[in-house]
């Protein structure tokens, strides 16, 4: 028989892997039906299976809901060896084993805040030998005690969640993140799994050479969530705002972000003001109040927080149909990774960011405090680039979704995504956008093209700074033309005619704004300009559109007879849940709960035949469900 794929990369591995090429892809399939419930892997998935499968080191970036956690899930339990993740952060890990033991898998996790009943099941998975798949964090998985016993295992791979924090062009670095380089000494043979939802072609090189990764095999699959709706607008009246986005979902999920810990604690009691029953999350809580907090929105218990970045990291929940920046984030990759706690299992959800020119001074004094402290002012020059990013994203008037692909190097050929403000013709024509645009123009133009939009803004706007004065710009005669839009509007016209190529910024630390052919055809009118603004209220919900990865058509929505069994049976899963103690979306997703009130099955194998519900679900939950369904709507 010829060697196979696998059997020739066994001299890199601890012993010789069991699966062989003409049985892999039946293993694969039994395992993911027997432990998961489903029938396919999505996009990338096989991909990255195979390559722990061939024991090669891996980079696999796949967007938030886009199913990296059974990319190094399945292959152990097809292996039958133990899988190390790395993961830094304790909720998440604690979710995942929570919904694996649910499956039946023996998964454990390492970490501080483990119990002595923790204890006392992750021992006896050790013990038995029964143990596949082990969480454990940075801390805990450099103990010398722990490094030893780990090179004692028979030890198929090791994953590394949130890889993006080993890079300092990352938007979270973590200086703790660049140990994870050692591994390749401790444990020479063992392939390494790198996993991220956000990593540009910059970070991904990176993380590559900070784990040495070794003839790595690179999925990066496709950035773009179709199922979300993007909305980003001005910050004008926050309460309300916030208010009219959770009047949009009734009484689903929403996470709202803000910036500081004073900010969620005041943004909250304006909510429970307007009988809203929102509560604050910040790392400054005592940490009982915020194990409580977590706990009950992972629960439903509550489902309005008003938290800090960290918040949405360490939540899995996946039925989030809101999510609202109460400020503008730091960085793209923040916002794609925190926008990414929106529609989860898949369903159509909203994010919506209100944004003030406020936002990206106090980011930048943030950061430069930081860099200070840390003495590390090449991170905090990564750091105020990808701000600047973030701030012309906010100002743009181009589609949203084609705004992010491009920035994380990928094309996007949707005319429409039907999915946006700007796709959903939610942004008005400025009237007289031709002459806001030769004025803005002629301010760059005699100013001598050597400033940045800030400073053109303060020239505009008929500002009598130090700066402007000293240097007789306030004697120009665009001095003050535009006094009476605010500078974030004007910042955003700015924005929107670079992104109409009538007007350029220059690259580098300072970028300063210059003109070029097409702005000279502005300025004589031989070109068309428009620039837009938000409308003024969303009083329908979005339009929203939801494509799959694989150009599916999209599930219809509920008929409201089906939306009771819908809710009949989202009980049902939250009683469930709460005798377990796990979160509700551990037993079934709202996807899943979705398709049953569709099919409405009545037996063991139909019930089977819904996606995410295997042999161990059925068993644990399926007659409960079934009985749930047989009932008159």
């Amino acid at each position: 028989m010829a060697r196979s794929v696998v059997e020739s990369l066994r001299p890199r591995l601890h012993t010789p892997l069991p699966v062989i090429d003409k049985d892999r892809n039946r293993l694969m399939h039994e395992a993911l039906e027997r432990w998961f419930g489903f029938s396919s892997l999505r996009p990338l998935q096989k991909e990255a299976v195979d390559a722990a499968l061939d024991g090669r080191d891996a980079l696999v970036v796949l967007p938030t809901g886009g199913g990296k956690s059974l990319c190094y899930q399945l292959p152990p339990l097809v292996l039958d060896r133990l899988t190390v993740v790395v993961s830094p952060l304790i909720a998440l890990m604690q979710d995942q084993v929570d919904g694996l033991r649910l499956n039946g898998v023996p998964a454990a996790a390492s970490h501080s805040n483990l119990d002595a009943a923790g204890r006392r099941r992750l021992n006896a998975l050790i013990d038995s030998g029964e143990l596949r798949i082990l969480f454990v964090a940075p801390e805990r998985l450099f103990l010398e005690d722990f490094l030893q016993w780990l090179s004692k295992c028979d030890l198929a791979a090791i994953a590394i969640d949130e890889a993006h924090c080993i890079s300092q062009w990352g938007h979270d670095f973590r200086p703790e993140y660049r140990r994870l380089a050692e591994l390749r000494t401790r444990f020479p043979g063992v392939p390494v799994h790198a996993y991220t939802a956000t990593a540009t072609p910059r970070v991904r090189q990176d993380i590559c050479d900070q784990l040495q990764l070794q003839d790595c095999v690179e999925l990066i699959g496709t950035f773009d969530r179709p199922e979300l709706t993007y909305r980003v607008l001005p910050r004008q009246g926050l309460i309300d705002q916030v208010v009219e986005g959770i009047s949009r979902h009734g009484d689903a999920a929403t996470i709202i972000y803000c910036i500081s810990r004073k900010d969620t604690e005041a943004l909250a009691k304006q909510l429970q003001s307007r009988n809203i029953a929102a509560e604050a999350y910040h790392a400054g809580l005592a940490a009982g109040e915020r194990t409580r907090i977590s706990a009950d929105f992972r629960a439903e218990r509550c489902n309005v927080v008003c938290a800090t970045v960290a918040f949405g990291m360490g939540i899995d929940r996946s039925d989030v149909r809101l999510v609202v920046h109460a400020a503008m984030p730091k960085s793209i990759e923040h916002y794609q990774q925190e926008t990414g706690r929106a529609g989860r299992d898949g369903l159509p959800s909203e994010c919506l960011m209100l944004y003030s020119g406020a936002d990206g001074a106090k980011w930048r004094m943030i950061m430069q405090r930081a860099g200070q402290e840390y003495g590390d002012p090449e991170a905090t020059k990564a750091q105020l680039g990808l701000l600047s990013h973030m701030q012309r994203f906010a100002g743009r008037a181009q589609c949203r979704h084609k705004t992010l692909s491009e920035y994380f190097g990928q094309s996007y050929d949707e005319p429409n995504c039907g999915a946006c403000d700007v796709c959903l013709n939610e942004l008005d024509l400025v009237p007289d956008s031709v002459v806001i645009a030769q004025k803005i123009l002629s301010a760059v133009a005699r100013t001598g093209q050597r400033y940045g939009a800030s400073y053109i803004i303060d020239v505009l706007r008929g500002s009598k700074n130090e700066k402007v004065l000293s240097r007789g710009h306030d004697q120009i005669p665009t001095f003050g033309l535009l006094k009476d839009l605010v500078a974030m509007r004007l910042g955003n016209y700015i924005d929107q005619l670079i992104d109409d190529g009538s007007l350029v910024r220059t690259d580098g630390e300072y970028p300063i704004l210059v003109l070029n052919e097409a702005s000279g055809e502005v300025l004589r009118g031989n070109r068309e300009v428009s620039l837009r603004s938000p409308k003024g209220g969303l009083d329908q919900p979005a339009r929203r559109r939801r494509r799959g990865s694989s150009g599916a058509s999209p599930a219809r929505a509920l008929t409201p007879v089906e939306q009771e069994v819908f809710d009949r049976l989202r009980a049902l899963r939250r009683t469930l849940a709460t005798g377990m103690g796990v979160p509700p979306y551990v037993v079934f997703s709202d996807a899943t709960l979705e398709e049953l009130a569709r099919e409405r099955p009545s037996t063991r194998s139909a019930m089977l035949d819904v996606k995410g519900i295997g042999p161990k679900k059925y068993d644990s939950f399926g007659q409960q469900f079934l009985a749930a369904l047989a009932e008159e709507a």
